[in-house]
C-alpha cells in the first residue's frame, strides 16, 4: 500500500471496533516493536484475540496480517535507531537459543532472496559487469564488507576493478571522477541506507555509466537510481546488520562472472599461484 501506514491507521481509527482501537493505539505508539510481532503476540500484548488482529489488518485493506506487518517493516526500515534495534532484537531472539534463532533467521533470508531475483535480471547484471571497461564498487559502513569481498575477487578475474573507499565526501568523487558510459558502477547499501553511496550512484549514472544496485527490497532508495537491481534480504533487526544473504548474492555474482570471463581466469590464477609460492604468501602445511 502506497499510503503511509501510520497515517492510514490514524485515519481509520474512528471506524474501528473497541478491540481494534486498542491495536491501533498500540501500533501508533510502538510501531518499532509491533512491526516484528506475530498476530498472536500482538494480540496477547494488547489483550485481545489473534482473530481480532487479523480482522484489523483486513479492515485497513490488507490481504492479511503478514502484508500489514510487511508494510510496517518497510515504513520503519530506515527509521530505527541503534537503540531501538537492540530493544526489538531482545524481544525477537531467545536468550537461551540465540544460535538457533540467528541461523534459522539467516536461512529464511537466503530463501526469500532467491525468490526476489529473476534469472534474467541476474544474468543481465553479470553481462554488464563482464562487458564494462571499468567496474567501480562502493559500499560503506556495514556494506563495506560486501563491497570489499566483491572487489577482491573480481580483481582476480578481470582488469580495471576499482573499490571506492570511504575516506571522505570529496575524496569519493575524486575516486570516480573518470567514470564514463563504458563503465559500470555497483552500489551496495542496506538500512540505514548510506546517503553517500546514493549520491555516488547518481553521479555515475549522470556520467552515463550503467548502475547496478544491491539492496534489501523494492522499498530501497537505490531502486530509483539503479538500472539493474539485485535483492538480498537483511531484515533481522539488531544493532548489527545480518549479511549472510547479501554475501551469498555477492558470491553468486563472482561465480557467474568468473564463468563468463573464464578465458583469462586459468592464466591469472596460474600466475598468482607462482607468486604466492615464491613470496610465501600462504603457510605450507604437511599432510
Amino acid at each position: 500500500m502506497e499510503k503511509d501506514i501510520l497515517s492510514l491507521i490514524a485515519n481509520e481509527s474512528p471506524k474501528l471496533s473497541k478491540g481494534q482501537k486498542l491495536i491501533s493505539k498500540y501500533i501508533l505508539e510502538n510501531y518499532d516493536k509491533a512491526a516484528f510481532m506475530t498476530a498472536g503476540k500482538l494480540g496477547k500484548t494488547v489483550g485481545i484475540s489473534e482473530s481480532t488482529v487479523v480482522r484489523f489488518a483486513a479492515q485497513l485493506g490488507f490481504e492479511g496480517y503478514p502484508d500489514m506487518r510487511k508494510a510496517l517493516q518497510d515504513m520503519i526500515r530506515n527509521r530505527l535507531t541503534s537503540v531501538q534495534r537492540i530493544e526489538v532484537a531482545r524481544e525477537q531472539i531467545s536468550d537461551t537459543n540465540v544460535l538457533r534463532s540467528v541461523l534459522e533467521s539467516d536461512m529464511e533470508k537466503i530463501q526469500a532472496s532467491l525468490e526476489l531475483n529473476s534469472d534474467t535480471n541476474f544474468s543481465l547484471a553479470v553481462d554488464t559487469i563482464v562487458r564494462a571497461e571499468h567496474v567501480y564498487i562502493m559500499g560503506i559502513r556495514s556494506s563495506s564488507a560486501l563491497s570489499s569481498f566483491l572487489a577482491f575477487y573480481l580483481n582476480l578475474i578481470m582488469e580495471n576493478v576499482r573499490l571506492v573507499q570511504d575516506s571522505g565526501i570529496n575524496d569519493t568523487y575524486e575516486q570516480i571522477l573518470r567514470v564514463r558510459g563504458s563503465d559500470v558502477f555497483v552500489g551496495i547499501s542496506y538500512p540505514r541506507y548510506s546517503s553517500r553511496t546514493l549520491r555516488a550512484m547518481k553521479f555515475a549514472k549522470a556520467a552515463g555509466a550503467k548502475v547496478i544496485g544491491i539492496s534489501d527490497s523494492e522499498a530501497s532508495p537505490l531502486v530509483g537510481i539503479a538500472d539493474i537491481m539485485l535483492y538480498a534480504k537483511s531484515d533481522m533487526v539488531s544493532f548489527i546488520d545480518t549479511l549472510v544473504a547479501p554475501l551469498s548474492l555477492v558470491n553468486a555474482l563472482i561465480v557467474a562472472t568468473s564463468a563468463k570471463a573464464r578465458g583469462s581466469l586459468p592464466s591469472n590464477f596460474g600466475r598468482l599461484e607462482r607468486i604466492w609460492d615464491e613470496y610465501e604468501v600462504y603457510e605450507k602445511i604437511d599432510v
